[in-house]
């Protein structure tokens, strides 16, 4: 055995060069992992995609620095995302049809991805959006997060008829945010104070001995579309009016606030023991998509601007492609091999079980329904059996029975078709942009969608937990902040040193 020891040596060294560690050596590894994820943000504003206008030279970077998964799909909108995320599992077997109505809480029989990894020694934060439940209960800080930094509700100064509202009065500049379930007055921009927190609690992990999970969870570019002067001005100049100048502003904002994030990766000298994860939660907002054929503005050349998806059909709530298709970078400095696509669908029920794999973490038993993605991470061609991914709008009427809705607003998607409601199947190769209905010629195809679609739907209605839920006929979140405003005051935050 001794002259086996230089052979082995040598070839743990070669494992540890760029773009040749595999699924099995990237399993277990345990690094530390950020997942930054934009609201509403879509698949085509970032530059790389083709977009015509924005300038996103940090998400370029690291696309052309990541394994890009070309066909991620994740739910129609956002509080269904970010409830697959923290589950692996589909957003509706969380309790979840909606955005808001006592309908975004997630179950509390679930366990998440923070406690998960917790398990295996790692400490997590999140910073921005959580939106899975305002009540105390439902909050980050007891679903397994060490850190949070966050605001309520599905936005910065949103409030509902229900208990789903944010800090009274909230504005994007200089909100109020709840840190580890106390208040404190910020001086700034959200997008920016968020990923501030972030970078500052980064740097209390960096040298301490257990791994981090970050999760930067912007409520940027969701509406109302206001960005930063200087980041909206350049648009402006361009032509476009004011909710589309504020929308790619804003995008334009998070692109130099992820710079700040892999920047101070390489200065820490975390660049190479950090996963670097990119996505958005849902398609591309309809506020800004120039919706009836309107433009978004007119250049100073007087050509009319008109939005730009990439080719795709739908936007954010649709349960088409467009809907639902997200960036998915994913990044390790050395340890990946850069610079190349995934065509193989993969959904946002697969996040779970990759960080997981990642950090050698066991999966909750019977809870998780994805994929670890690390076999495709190392090898676009590996062996990847097909499978379908199931898609509904949801956001029926609050205390309707969703079995009459079943059949209505659902997608069912494979690597090859997509089925959306029970009347349109398209060729997603051959046809990208759903332009051609081929269900007529292929009736067999859909008529297998259909059948597996209706087996899972009977699956999940009984964990469809919330539907029968009363409206609170409080806000926690206004409760909260108006107790200790009385009894303590709303200290300022103390931005860190970075």
């Amino acid at each position: 055995m001794p002259q086996l020891r230089p052979f082995l040596l040598a070839l743990f060294a070669l494992c540890l060069l760029p773009g040749v560690s595999s699924a099995a050596e990237l399993a277990r590894s345990q690094p530390n992992i950020i997942l930054i994820m934009t609201d509403d943000q879509g698949y085509a504003p970032v530059g790389r995609h083709g977009h015509p206008w924005i300038e996103t030279p940090n998400m370029d970077k690291l696309y052309d620095q990541s394994v890009r998964f070309t066909r991620m799909l994740v739910a129609p909108t956002c509080s269904p995302t970010r409830s697959a995320l923290m589950t692996g599992r589909h957003p509706m077997r969380n309790g979840i049809t909606h955005t808001i109505l006592e309908r975004e809480r997630m179950t509390l029989d679930a366990v998440t991805l923070p406690q998960t990894l917790k398990k295996v020694g790692y400490t997590t934060g999140i910073f921005g959006k959580w939106h899975l439940g305002d009540e105390d209960e439902y909050q980050p800080h007891h679903r397994g997060f060490d850190e949070a930094f966050i605001h309520g509700a599905g936005g910065i100064g949103q409030a509902y008829d229900c208990s789903c509202a944010d800090a009274p009065g909230n504005k994007y500049f200089d909100p109020a945010l709840r840190h580890n379930g106390k208040f404190v007055k910020t001086d700034g921009y959200c997008t920016d104070l968020f990923f501030t927190a972030a970078l500052g609690w980064i740097k209390e992990q960096k040298d301490r001995d257990a791994p981090f999970f970050a999760y930067i969870v912007t409520n940027a570019p969701h509406s109302p579309f206001i960005a930063p002067e200087k980041n909206a001005e350049r648009f402006t100049k361009l032509g476009f009016d004011k909710n589309a100048a504020g929308f790619y502003g804003m995008i334009e904002n998070i692109d130099e606030n992820l710079g700040r994030v892999m920047q101070k990766l390489d200065q820490w000298r975390l660049a190479d023991d950090t996963v670097v994860i990119f996505m958005s939660d849902n398609g591309m907002s309809g506020g800004v998509s120039g919706k009836g054929g309107k433009p978004l503005g007119k250049s100073a050349e007087g050509e009319d601007l008109y939005a730009y998806n990439a080719g795709m059909k739908g936007l954010k709530g649709s349960s088409d492609e467009g809907g639902v298709r997200v960036p998915f970078f994913v990044h390790w400095k050395g340890k990946i091999e850069p610079n190349r696509d995934v065509d193989r669908i993969a959904g946002h029920i697969d996040v779970f079980p990759t960080i997981a794999d990642l950090a050698g973490a066991p999966l909750p038993e019977g809870q998780v329904e994805g994929r670890s993605l690390l076999p495709l991470v190392e090898n676009a061609e590996a062996d990847w059996k097909d499978r379908y991914l199931f898609t509904h709008q949801g956001r029926w009427p609050t205390g309707a029975e969703p079995n009459k809705y079943q059949w209505e607003k659902f997608a069912v998607r494979n690597q090859k078709y997509r089925l959306v409601g029970e009347n349109q199947l398209f060729d997603m190769e051959a046809d990208p942009g759903q332009k051609t209905n081929v269900i007529d010629g292929h009736p067999d195809v859909a008529a297998a969608m259909k059948t597996a679609y209706d087996a899972w739907w009977k699956g999940t209605r009984p964990m469809m937990v919330n539907e029968t839920a009363k409206m609170s006929p409080t806000k926690p979140f206004w409760q909260a902040y108006y107790a200790q405003e009385k009894a303590e005051g709303i200290p300022a935050w103390v931005p860190p040193q970075l």
